[in-house]
């Protein structure tokens, strides 16, 4: 048993990876001679469509836009590495959201996602079973609430291209209004 939490969070996250890399390794062995050409999904997909879809270019959000974002996201008190809590971001928000928007913007137009922004802490949630046991745990990823911000305005922008141009698929119904 282990007592250090440093030597507990390293199994966890050894134990995270493994179970990855074990999935990448059972298809390949399902199936060796595999052409990867043909499944892949970008062959798929154009398999799939006999028409072209028109191009997607995203558009300038305004400050009144992103503050309906931070309104919209669930109020908690708990944070990511920043330490900000989404609360925190909303009574804050008209001092901040002038500088978010133009954050969000300049992310949008040069197609880039800031890198502060993609960390996240990766916390253990126990499932049902022996709690020694690591196999009986799954990583969630606490986000930072202003990354949830900007993911929320390229969801809302594909989301909206993808309805008005019927793009997905009706099989295709996770994640998706209705």
């Amino acid at each position: 048993m282990i007592k250090n939490y440093k030597d507990i969070a390293e199994t966890l996250n050894k134990h995270f990876i493994s179970v990855a890399k074990n999935i990448v390794k059972e298809n390949n062995q399902n199936d060796p001679n595999i052409n990867r050409h043909k499944t892949s999904p970008i062959h798929y997909l154009s398999q799939s469509f006999k028409c072209t879809f028109p191009d997607f270019k995203f558009k300038p959000l305004s400050t009144k836009e992103i503050s309906n974002i931070i309104k919209s996201l669930k109020s908690k008190n708990s944070s990511g590495y920043d330490g900000i809590p989404t609360n925190l971001l909303k009574i804050s928000s008209p001092y901040i959201v002038s500088p978010l928007t133009h954050i969000c913007n300049k992310s949008l137009s040069k197609g880039t996602f800031p890198d502060r922004l993609k960390y996240s802490e990766v916390k253990p949630l126990p499932k049902k079973g022996d709690k020694l046991n690591a196999s009986n745990y799954r990583p969630i990823s606490i986000l930072t609430s202003i990354s949830k911000v900007l993911e929320e305005t390229v969801h809302i922008q594909l989301s909206e291209h993808s309805n008005k141009y019927n793009i997905l698929a009706d099989e295709q119904f996770g994640f998706r209004n209705k």
